[in-house]
């Protein structure tokens, strides 16, 4: 181009035209791009399952023309007992699904289900999957099951419900006993931001492999506390729920161990290190939030190695604790297990009964593998004359049980 001669008018329309198509192409580029990120989102099956009918049946679906065979395995299900190096374990019974001509496999209950709330997954050609078309999920450990909830009676505590609601919070704390920052989830009860008043707390403990998101989620703690305070049957209270594998500083995935597969075979679970370090965490809560910071203020319950940490800590701290919970508990240490923390057990299970606890509450299923060494520890209370109340379920060691333990063991607190 000569200097100082502007180009052609054939020319700029050139390079107009050519502009274009390379925003139009881009744009092309752009609507690909979205479409292709949206199909997490678009690409669901038209499909409802499960479906609960009015009479309480409930129909499954799965969609999967190729399979040869889909099963539903759920705690709806008669129950099967599994044999393990542990124990023998209730497990979850199975059903078969019927294959349509369409390739929709589907399953009724024959009979309506009782109120509760339920967890299964399915089998497709052995192979465990969860159902794409129900989101609601939760984690047991390192399983994902989907849930559904049959209202009426007792699980209607377990429904959100048109009541006031408490706060759940994430906090984190640091226990100079186990030298690392750890993490709690805290229920709050409803009013206590706009309160001034003093409250009492639960210390409420999960079972081996759970963690600090264990109660929230499968116990359905917010749900019944919520509810039975808007009942008048519950004080309002609030709930400090541990992690008991000193290991972890938090959950899994919620720490800087990043995302590993959870398991149950942690170190440091059962061998005195939890009931050591148990005080930085009543330290904390007192300090951080408005509480009765006495023993009458203070309740401790947990399940099975949850309630093997609250006798244990509960007996090792007797000044501590006036609400004692034990649920389908562990009782008595490993025989390969020393610590301090599990000497002088009768010597140290008197001076916490000496001192009058308000309640000391136990609570198994007539199925469940620490059945017979819960009455084995009874016969020892019995002997030696010392108060609890004993309150015994059908079925085994199962969260069913434990949701049911936790609505009869409120109420009974700081009364």
């Amino acid at each position: 181009m000569i200097p100082g001669k502007q180009p052609g008018k054939n020319k700029i329309n050139d390079i107009k035209m050519k502009m274009r198509k390379v925003i139009s192409f881009v744009s092309l580029l752009l609507c690909v791009a979205t479409v292709s990120a949206q199909q997490a989102l678009w690409g669901g099956q038209d499909i409802v399952s499960p479906e609960i009918h009015p009479d309480h049946t409930v129909t499954f679906r799965f969609h999967a023309p190729k399979a040869s065979s889909v099963q539903i395995t759920g705690d709806f299900l008669p129950a099967q007992q599994v044999d393990t190096p542990q124990g023998t374990f209730d497990a979850p019974g199975v059903a078969d699904l019927s294959k349509g001509a369409d390739g929709l496999w589907t399953y009724t209950t024959p009979a309506p289900l009782a109120p509760e709330l339920y967890s299964y997954s399915f089998l497709v050609d052995e192979l465990k999957v969860t159902d794409p078309n129900n989101v609601y999920l939760i984690r047991d450990v390192a399983s994902l099951t989907n849930v559904f909830l049959i209202d009426g009676g007792r699980a209607d505590l377990y429904k959100v419900n048109a009541v006031p609601h408490g706060t759940v919070v994430r906090r984190w704390y640091f226990s100079p006993t186990l030298d690392k920052e750890r993490r709690l989830t805290i229920y709050t009860p409803p009013g206590y931001e706009q309160s001034s008043d003093s409250y009492s707390v639960l210390y409420l403990l999960h079972g081996m492999g759970g963690d600090e998101e264990a109660w929230i989620a499968l116990g359905r703690t917010a749900q019944i506390l919520d509810n039975l305070i808007a009942r008048g049957e519950a004080r309002p209270t609030i709930v400090v729920m541990t992690n008991g594998n000193v290991y972890q500083e938090a959950a899994p995935g919620e720490s800087t161990l990043g995302f590993y597969k959870p398991t149950m075979q942690l170190p440091q679970t059962m061998e005195g290190s939890m009931e050591e370090s148990f005080p930085d965490v009543v330290r904390f809560v007192d300090s951080n939030y408005r509480t009765v910071a006495e023993k009458k203020g203070r309740a401790i319950a947990g399940l099975s190695m949850g309630g093997y940490h609250s006798l244990h800590i509960s007996k090792e701290y007797p000044d501590m604790f006036d609400y004692i919970g034990l649920f389908s508990a562990a009782i008595f240490p490993g025989e390969d297990v020393e610590s301090p923390v599990y000497d002088n057990f009768e010597q140290k299970l008197q001076t916490q009964f000496d001192q009058d606890p308000q309640l000391y509450w136990i609570a198994i299923g007539k199925t469940d593998f620490l059945y017979q060494a819960n009455v084995d520890y009874r016969k020892i209370l019995d002997e030696k004359g010392y108060k609890y109340i004993y309150f015994e379920s059908e079925e085994g060691h199962i969260w069913k049980n434990w949701r049911i333990y936790l609505t009869e063991f409120v109420p009974l607190l700081f009364r």
